[in-house]
């Protein structure tokens, strides 16, 4: 009922909101310089994000304590208040009390530098959800709602938001058993508890390193890893590492099955399903889709299956392209292993012209690595040329640069002088692949030099324009995806596939309405009105109905996605993550 989210259960709520959109303003919670005491002027007490009760882990508890406190009272007036417009506005009013807490310790608990204060916000983000589920089978407070919602001279008297708002939250007490009787509603109170510890163990779970004796690793490989005396520390699956077996080994120890983690998760989908079945649905999914464009597990396997019908055919060029990759640089271990796909899909770009077909391959060494050269470079490896026998040679270059691995903490990062480069070199590797001279001694970047860098200067403005780099310069996020290690089993639980249908709304919008001018001031209204602006407060599917001025089918969600791997100049695109 209280979740800002309204994903049925704290745990569900907390974790969609992780959702970074810019660092600045984390940055400057975190990394601001202590100041001592004698600084401190004004005796003025600077807690996190302003709240001054954060100045030091205890303060956790009194921020708690004081939500529980106002809760109290909100809930009290809740149900002394005739039902009427008020009625929402206190419920909203409880709501914000809880999450304004909950929200920030959620964070806290995973990205604060200090245990203290990491262990204080886990216990708050306990207690504020184990009070969030009680509240949600409150029969008094529910039936101060229902008041309201029954009584259709009111419902017709309430504008449309507030109508929405409150039918939100009456949702949030029907999933959460309110029809039950005392006893199943306490069960159902308990079977959420469990399921908020279970979900904060096995996320705890999923970020922990595996350690090993260093003499299990062959010598040649362990400059590879974090050394902790005579063990090995892996900590993720170096999957941009270009030697195979620091990737076979990596993935190996880093995946190595966990039974305490298996137990975990087994227990958490236990009773995330006889949580479902208490309230009254047949499954956990049918439970967490309600509410959203997809509504029904139905619904959502069926746009899968056909995206996978519809993927098929290309998916096995993919890997028979990345096994013939292997191939060339490992002809000793050819066969395409598990902890293959994500390296050679970065490794290799297939350039393909929509009418043309093939038209060169580009080769990508793009990390640091011990005793290459620090310079940023193109190599021509095979000049395009048409042969005798009148088919065309097809170009082969390499683009070389130097940028950092990732590390623990996160994923490698470009600088703008980094990305600038890239766009540089990827100029000179489109002047290779897209010449088509008869003679390989003048293809591509074989001219003269104040020529030759023309492509590769331009693609430099490309990269400093503000509609290009806003393609793909964003926030970055992570996540690995086997199940011991996949932490969104537990904020995006029977949802994961909402990454793809939110591509396939966005692919829509966009083409729909900003392909052709992405300054249209009247689009960029109406995407304000139509679907910033209601935040929760509109169906969703009914958000994106106005602003297609259509509804949707899932074969339109489906071929929308295709439809991006189909652009001008890239039919063939593998995912490199």
């Amino acid at each position: 009922m209280l979740c800002a989210q309204r994903l049925g259960s704290l745990a569900a709520g907390l974790a969609a909101r992780r959702v970074s959109t810019s660092w600045s303003p984390v940055g400057a919670a975190f990394n601001v310089k202590p100041q001592g005491r004698r600084l401190d002027l004004f005796r003025e007490r600077r807690g996190l994000f302003g709240v001054p009760e954060l100045s030091a882990p205890e303060g956790f508890y009194i921020a708690q304590e004081e939500a529980l406190r106002k809760t109290e009272l909100l809930v009290e007036r809740a149900c002394s208040t005739p039902p009427g417009p008020q009625t929402v506005l206190i419920f909203d009013e409880l709501s914000d009390a809880l999450c304004r807490v909950a929200d920030l310790a959620d964070f806290v608990k995973i990205a604060h530098p200090e245990p203290a204060f990491r262990e204080a916000a886990e216990e708050t983000c306990r207690s504020i959800g184990t009070m969030v589920e009680k509240l949600n089978t409150n029969v008094e407070l529910y039936q101060s709602l229902q008041k309201l919602l029954s009584d259709k001279k009111l419902v017709d008297s309430l504008d449309v938001e507030t109508r929405r708002v409150a039918e939100l939250f009456m949702f949030d007490f029907e999933i959460s058993g309110i029809h039950l009787d005392e006893e199943k509603r306490k069960r159902a109170v308990d079977l959420n508890v469990k399921i908020l510890d279970l979900s904060s163990k096995f996320l705890m779970g999923t970020n922990f390193p595996n350690k090993i004796e260093k003499h299990l690793l062959p010598d040649h490989i362990r400059h590879n890893f974090v050394r902790d005396g005579d063990l090995v520390v892996v900590d993720g699956l170096h999957a941009e590492a270009p030697n195979d077996l620091v990737r076979e080994a990596a993935y190996r120890i880093f995946l190595y099955p966990n039974a305490s983690q298996l137990k975990y998760l087994e227990e958490l989908l236990s009773n995330r399903d006889l949580l479902a079945k208490l309230v009254g649905y047949s499954t956990f999914s049918h439970r967490a889709l309600q509410g959203t464009i997809a509504q029904k597990p139905e619904t959502v396997m069926q746009f899968l299956e056909k995206l996978s019908d519809k993927l098929c055919e290309r998916t096995i060029k993919d890997f028979e392209m990345m096994r013939q990759m292997k191939m060339k640089l490992n002809p000793q271990n050819s066969e395409l292993m598990p902890w293959d796909p994500p390296y050679y899909s970065g490794v290799i770009r297939a350039v393909v012209h929509e009418s043309e077909g093939l038209l060169g391959y580009i080769y990508c060494d793009f990390f640091q690595r011990a005793d290459k050269p620090h310079q940023d470079c193109h190599f021509t490896i095979r000049g395009g040329r048409l042969k005798e026998d009148g088919d065309y040679q097809l170009p082969v270059v390499v683009l070389m640069l130097n940028l950092p691995h990732s590390s623990r903490n996160s994923p490698t990062l470009l600088t703008p002088g980094m990305m600038e480069n890239l766009f540089h070199e990827m100029g000179h590797a489109m002047h290779s692949m897209l010449g088509r001279t008869r003679y390989q001694h003048v293809t591509g970047t074989r001219c003269p030099t104040d020529f030759a860098e023309v492509p590769s200067i331009l693609m430099e403005y490309f990269s400093n324009d503000y509609r290009v780099v806003n393609q793909f310069a964003r926030h970055y996020q992570t996540g690995q995806a086997w199940q011991l290690r996949f932490s969104h089993l537990v904020g995006y639980g029977a949802k994961y596939y909402s990454y793809l249908m939110s591509r396939a709304v966005a692919s829509m919008v966009w083409k729909e309405c900003f392909l052709q001018d992405p300054f249209n001031r009247a689009a960029g209204e109406r995407y304000r009105r139509e679907m910033l602006a209601h935040g929760g407060g509109k169906e969703p599917m009914l958000m994106v109905q106005g602003m297609l001025q259509k509804c949707p089918s899932i074969d339109d969600f489906v071929n929308a996605l295709v439809s991006d791997l189909d652009l001008d100049f890239e039919t063939f695109l593998m995912d490199s993550k």
